[in-house]
């Protein structure tokens, strides 16, 4: 399932939590892990002059290579094959062409919380690489610096499973369930209808009838797939905002893992990722695994 995992990494404070929750994805599969870095090119140091440039990049480096040093050092301590590079250019790009230089089956990466400047759009290299990777994505809220976990305190008991019954969806699902199989894991399975439909005074009874169905039997399916694998699992019709009954649904249940389609049935605006994906991925305290 994840044979090899790509672990990107800047050394940015807080990344120790995005690398023990990459690490237990790694240790469930005994999977290969690569920890890159990606320093700044010449031309982008164009302002400096020649030795100050030099002294960037070699600072730069330095920073990249303790970054995937921490990776490594926390793979070999769980016993996990772990390969380190440092590599020139564009994050986003340079990111994805590695992971398909590797054949990378997972990104893993950090991502940080949401503040005032990324009220609008998280606009980080993290979403970038979910909006454009062709393997799944799973990003991380960057920890504490000064109380981040270990690997052996990462444990996924109960992965959360939002679903609008699309096909990006079923696939997110599929994905979800045979790693919550791997485990062991419970699965909740989600459907959250807009709110805003119900709001509208002009929305006939027939078509908030038909959501809810379409919402039924989109969970419906996802559920007697999971029973189908022998896992214990959970079915619940939501009604609200969807990114915020699905991150109050998961603090409700302590879900370890929210996994879902990078986008819906109403897709999104931003690069390619669902609005909704968007938003949950920006929010949440917890893991999410993306899957187009």
């Amino acid at each position: 399932m994840y044979d090899t995992i790509l672990v990107p990494v800047d050394g940015s404070p807080g990344a120790k939590g995005a690398i023990a929750n990459a690490l237990a994805f790694a240790r469930e599969t005994d999977a290969t892990v690569h920890a890159l870095s990606v320093v700044e090119t010449l031309a982008d140091l164009e302002e400096f002059d020649p030795d100050q440039r030099m002294a960037v990049r070699r600072a730069s480096e330095t920073r990249a290579e303790g970054a995937t040093g921490e990776v490594a050092t926390a793979a070999q301590e769980v016993d996990l094959e772990v390969v380190e590079a440092v590599r020139e250019g564009r994050p986003t790009r340079t990111i994805l062409e590695y992971a398909d230089e590797i054949g990378a089956d997972l990104i893993a990466m950090g991502t940080r919380g949401l503040t005032a400047a990324q009220s609008i759009r998280l606009g980080s290299t993290t979403e970038r690489v979910i909006a454009r990777a062709e393997v799944p994505v799973l990003s991380v809220r960057l920890s504490d610096p000064a109380a981040p976990p270990a690997v052996a305190d990462v444990s996924i008991d109960r992965v959360l499973v939002p679903t609008d019954g699309s096909g990006v969806a079923e696939r997110a699902a599929d994905r979800a369930l045979e790693f919550a199989e791997s485990v062991g894991a419970t699965v909740h399975v989600v459907y959250a209808l807009d709110r805003a439909i119900y709001d509208l005074e002009d929305a006939p009874k027939s078509i908030i009838g038909m959501l809810r169905e379409g919402g039924q039997s989109a969970i419906e399916d996802v559920a007697l797939e999971a029973e189908d694998r022998g896992l214990s699992v959970t079915r619940d019709l939501l009604r609200g905002v969807p990114e915020m009954e699905i991150l109050e649904y998961a603090e409700g249940v302590d879900a370890d893992l929210i996994a879902m389609g990078t986008r819906g049935r109403g897709g999104g605006s931003d690069r390619g990722l669902g609005s909704t994906t968007s938003r949950v991925v920006r929010r949440s305290e917890r893991p999410v695994l993306t899957t187009k």
